[in-house]
């Protein structure tokens, strides 16, 4: 994903743990499945990159979660880095146990292995969402309740497009806590640039920092690839999920710009 907005309220008792929608950029010729239970491991919904063989957000039938956005610093990539989507599917599959900061710890211990990344890890049974970026100085943290975003730089970095659906996804909250996921998909499905003087300087052209500055990036060979909508609710007592993800290829590996090829889900959280 390469933004990420999110309301958290992990003390709700009657009413959204989490509302996030979130955007996946991706160059056009990497293929990958959409939302899926996945067959070697059917308690996991996620899609799948089918060059890496990993993730870029998931949940499981026990309440884990995690999502992953890309730092943005051309230069400083390696080409032989391993890939940053199984930092997210090794959190869904692994053993129940670990909690999501104690994840992030062991992954932090390995972090300059990677290219940059920012990744967002819960666990919604213990009410707990993690953040870590191993381009930040920080550790990793769990958050606090509010409203933040994430893009490819770190968490809530005043991006024009982050503070615009951050500040778009409150007020659709505010109008209605369980606004429905649709309303969401289309809020983030917006084409429209920043202006020059609020771009930021990442070590692209100025051409293609224009073009990345908008939510949903259309590009010859990069672009949003598909758009997710997830809510978790808490209600007598149960936690639940409703999820929808709208993308580019129905998993036939036709392109469709922009995408129409919709998938919902809806499950309570075991346990």
């Amino acid at each position: 994903m390469c933004l990420i907005v999110f309301d958290w309220r992990p003390a709700a008792t009657d009413g959204p743990l989490l509302t996030l929608a979130a955007n996946r950029d991706e160059y056009l010729r990497r293929t990958a499945e959409p939302m899926h239970w996945w067959q070697h491991a059917p308690t996991l919904l996620a899609g799948r990159d089918l060059t890496g063989g990993g993730t870029w957000l998931g949940l499981t039938r026990d309440g884990r979660f995690a999502a992953l956005t890309n730092y943005r610093a051309p230069h400083a990539n390696r080409a032989d880095a391993p890939t940053r989507g199984t930092l997210v599917s090794n959190w869904l599959m692994r053993a129940v146990g670990a909690t999501p900061l104690e994840y992030l710890h062991e992954v932090a211990q390995s972090g300059e292995m990677y290219n940059g990344f920012n990744l967002l890890v819960g666990d919604f049974a213990r009410r707990e969402l993690a953040w870590y970026c191993n381009r930040s100085p920080q550790a990793p943290a769990l958050l606090a309740e509010g409203t933040h975003g994430i893009s490819n730089a770190v968490l809530d970095t005043p991006w024009p497009k982050l503070v615009n659906k951050r500040a778009a996804l409150a007020g659709a909250l505010a109008g209605n806590a369980q606004a429905p996921l649709d309303q969401l998909i289309e809020m983030m499905r917006d084409t429209r640039v920043a202006r020059d003087d609020e771009l930021p300087a990442t070590g692209v052209s100025l051409e293609r920092e224009r073009a990345l500055s908008a939510p949903f990036i259309e590009m010859p060979d990069y672009g949003t690839r598909g758009t997710t909508a997830l809510r978790v609710l808490a209600r007598d007592g149960r936690l639940s999920v409703q999820t929808t993800e709208r993308s580019d290829d129905n998993g036939s590996h036709q392109i469709r710009r922009p995408g129409d090829y919709e998938r919902s889900f809806a499950f309570d959280i075991a346990g």
